[in-house]
């Protein structure tokens, strides 16, 4: 079965994988011209791990884990520690890895399956599914039929709004907006990683192997602007931030200004009644965006990815019942993440200043055996 994931980011890559290995010829196009691996790191978590250790990467995967969640603090104005996120509220269990967005996609890539081909630079433009297969026009002209398209583009999926829609419909803001930006002369100065909070705000450091970043997050209604227009992007971070001298945020802020390759989106989610149609199916971020607040984004791609490989496996030929399998199997897992988005914002950016002193309180209360 010839099969075109579109996306070459967590989702994708993992797909690749899981549909390389279980005998399908795959092929994934990447809009990018290189792996797109901007951002934080991100956790391996629950039965994305077992599942990673079904993939054959989950010992590459733990060589390269790193620590930098687990060295959170919140500071007051003057630097100063007040607060800290215990152990139990960062991971599920022991089994959890918190990984480099750019190591985890170097590992993903390194393992697909011989005979995977990816293609960078290209993205489709148009598909056409009359049943017995999908017509597809990429970018470059190039024209390809296929048995199944997999989209696994992200939140803005174009897949999805080729198939489904507009992302409007299906687009779900969850009040706060998130910016990461290159913080090089952090890089070297300790492990710990401070944040600073006022009220519906959050800035701070997050340092780890070489890197350092600067974390910005802030509760705002949604914003009309082009998400592809990085001048608009770095006008709405200034204003969130303006008049703010506090501990080290006009540093921060200056060098996000500074920063070519700054990453700026709202916080949403994806909720659709079904994630396929016809011989087009979606995964991770696609069909069911939780965001970075519920800290399960990858997982949920991991688990969606391994799910389907599996019921297409199992039943061949009939996409209809493989795509309700991988649906029924993969809702769960969604559903639990998607809920436990807020309560990560509560966390992290509490709307109050007696909202963040309580949080405070919580977290730096001593905690029985």
């Amino acid at each position: 079965m010839k099969v075109l994931v579109s996306g070459a980011g967590m989702a994708g890559l993992s797909a690749g994988i899981a549909l390389g290995q279980s005998g399908f010829s795959v092929t994934l196009v990447e809009r990018a011209k290189h792996l797109r691996v901007n951002g934080s790191p991100i956790d391996i978590r629950g039965d994305a791990v077992r599942m990673a250790q079904e993939l054959g990467v989950l010992e590459a995967i733990r060589a390269r884990r790193v620590t930098m969640s687990e060295e959170v603090v919140f500071v007051d104005r003057e630097g100063k520690t007040i607060a800290a996120i215990p152990q139990q509220e960062i991971n599920d269990s022991e089994e959890d890895v918190e990984i480099p967005r750019e190591d985890l996609g170097d590992v993903l890539y390194r393992a697909q399956p011989e005979g995977n081909t990816v293609r960078f630079g290209d993205w489709i433009e148009a598909l056409h599914d009359d049943g017995a297969g999908v017509d597809v026009t990429f970018k470059s002209g190039l024209r390809e039929r296929y048995d199944l398209v997999v989209g696994a583009d992200g939140v803005h999926s174009a897949t999805r709004r080729l198939i489904f829609g507009p992302e409007k419909d299906y687009l779900k803001h969850l009040g706060f907006y998130i910016a990461l930006a290159d913080l090089p002369e952090e890089a070297s100065a300790g492990r710990v990683n401070p944040m600073f909070n006022f009220p519906g705000h959050m800035v701070g450091i997050a340092r780890y192997r070489d890197r350092a970043l600067g974390v910005f997050n802030f509760r705002s209604p949604w914003i009309d602007y082009d998400y592809h227009d990085l001048a608009a992007q770095k006008a709405i971070l200034a204003k969130a931030f303006a008049g703010h001298d506090e501990w080290k945020v006009p540093e921060i802020v200056a060098a996000a200004l500074r920063d070519p390759g700054l990453y700026f989106d709202s916080v949403s989610q994806i909720h659709m009644p079904t994630w396929h149609r016809g011989r087009v199916v979606l995964v991770g971020d696609a069909a069911a965006c939780a965001t970075g607040l519920s800290g399960r984004g990858t997982s949920l791609a991991i688990t969606g990815t391994c799910i389907l490989a599996e019921a297409l496996r199992r039943h061949g030929g009939d996409f209809e019942a493989a795509f309700a399998e991988y649906e029924q199997r993969q809702r769960p897992h969604v559903d639990r993440a998607q809920a436990m988005a807020l309560p990560g914002g509560d966390l992290i950016c509490p709307a109050t200043w007696e909202a963040i002193e309580a949080r405070n309180a919580r977290l730096s209360a001593p905690r029985s055996a």
